[in-house]
């Protein structure tokens, strides 16, 4: 699919994970697609693969209208006016047009005029952000109930083989082996393309410092980069912790710099819409109510935080908490972590469709009988009958109690739901 609106089929690895979410949506001229996440994850591509889809079902090529706006040749559009007057030059083919278009936030304003097209009936529409600016303020106010939202991540170890599959790379048959890659490595599609380890770290960083120049910097005001780069790697270098705004505000003193609470709230809210962390809040299973003031932040990818750090060891606890916590959200899980009393479930998921499932997760539960005991037991305080797991790196499996007990790797790979 070319730019100018004349489509072709392309080589793409398919993300059938997000593409069977669109396909009910890909003639709906009602409602707009907006496909959301952090800069980098494969937007664009699942964009040019539904392209692909369509022409296969026999839609004409020049009804695909492809427009993105960090490229040459449209970086200049940047008002309404504009973005109408590219659209009106390539819509001239009879029938429904497929209008694609990236980084749609470039143009201010531009809810007014996407919303027009909609309502014509005319466009079926596809959007991307990469952050929660396009979905924020003003489109929230213009566009509620017309636009459905597609939230996607950076690969899943699921994905990440199959990517490496598809694209003829080498997979370890030590799955262990190849998960702990995974994690190292991150799951920005475009690493596979490179050899080295030393290459994929670049290229990660190159993102994160993209994500600054496009999606920070030029929306929000940063009076000290010092403190907010301090701040982001504190949270980055902290994830899947327990914490506050006080108490990383107090240790943050500890290392000598000084920030108010408010100020960090911000750059953390900063963090969040940039998609780079993702908050987890506590949950009382007994009250059946939210606790305020302690979450846990969880990366958007593993390669941000390996980018980040020099030490390729991996502290396993929180990062299989994370390695969950995103292959979760990219099934479209809503999660918090549970509280049973003293007790602590790692993660409460709750599905679009208002089914549970509880999900306690550790590196092994075999060193010994009382770390066993204590992984099962939150699970075994839960009394009611949705799923509840304890998932391992590489255990020989077990069961107790009716609760199951998953390999991480393999369950990614052979399991699409929780339920």
């Amino acid at each position: 699919m070319e730019v100018a609106g004349k489509a072709a089929i392309m080589d793409f690895y398919k993300r059938e994970n997000y593409l069977r979410k669109i396909r009910g949506f890909y003639h709906d001229c009602g409602l707009i697609k907006a496909i959301t996440g952090l800069r980098r994850c494969g937007k664009s591509c699942l964009m040019q693969t539904i392209a692909d889809e369509l022409l296969q079902q026999g839609i004409p090529p020049e009804n695909i209208i492809r427009i993105d706006l960090d490229r040459r040749g449209f970086k200049s559009i940047r008002t309404p006016e504009q973005l109408e007057q590219k659209i009106d030059s390539l819509s001239s083919a009879p029938g429904i047009k497929y209008l694609f278009i990236d980084e749609v936030q470039n143009v201010k304003g531009f809810e007014e005029i996407i919303n027009a097209f909609r309502t014509e009936g005319s466009h079926s529409i596809f959007i991307t952000g990469s952050n929660s600016y396009l979905l924020s303020g003003e489109m929230m106010t213009k566009l509620t109930g017309r636009y459905i939202e597609f939230e996607m991540f950076p690969l899943t170890f699921e994905e990440y083989e199959g990517m490496k599959a598809y694209y003829g790379k080498p997979i370890d048959p030590d799955m262990t082996r190849e998960f702990d890659q995974y994690i190292i490595e991150g799951g920005f599609p475009k690493t596979i393309e490179y050899d080295s380890i030393e290459d994929k770290r670049a290229y990660a960083k190159s993102v994160i410092s993209e994500i600054f120049a496009k999606d920070i910097s030029r929306r929000i005001k940063i009076r000290n980069r010092s403190v907010f780069d301090k701040v982001q790697r504190y949270v980055i270098n902290n994830f899947g912790a327990t914490v506050s705004i006080a108490n990383i505000a107090t240790d943050l003193a500890r290392q000598g710099i000084s920030v108010k609470r408010e100020t960090l709230h911000r750059y953390i809210k900063i963090l969040e819409d940039a998609k780079i962390i993702y908050e987890c809040k506590r949950f009382d299973l007994k009250s059946r109510r939210s606790i305020r003031g302690e979450q846990k932040y969880y990366l958007a990818d593993m390669g941000i935080y390996f980018a980040s750090n020099t030490d390729n060891r991996i502290n396993y606890g929180p990062v299989l908490e994370n390695i969950i916590y995103i292959y979760a959200r990219s099934l479209g899980y809503e999660i918090s972590i549970g509280r049973i009393g003293r007790l602590e479930c790692d993660f409460i998921l709750r599905s679009a469709t208002n089914n549970y499932a509880y999900v306690q997760s550790a590196m092994t539960i075999m060193s010994d009988i009382s770390t066993e005991n204590r992984e099962y037991a939150p699970l075994e305080q839960i009394k009611d009958n949705y799923p509840k797991f304890v998932m391992t790196r590489n255990d020989m499996v077990q069961h107790r109690n009716g609760i199951r007990h998953v390999n991480i790797p393999d369950f990614i790979k052979k399991h699409g739901l929780f339920e």
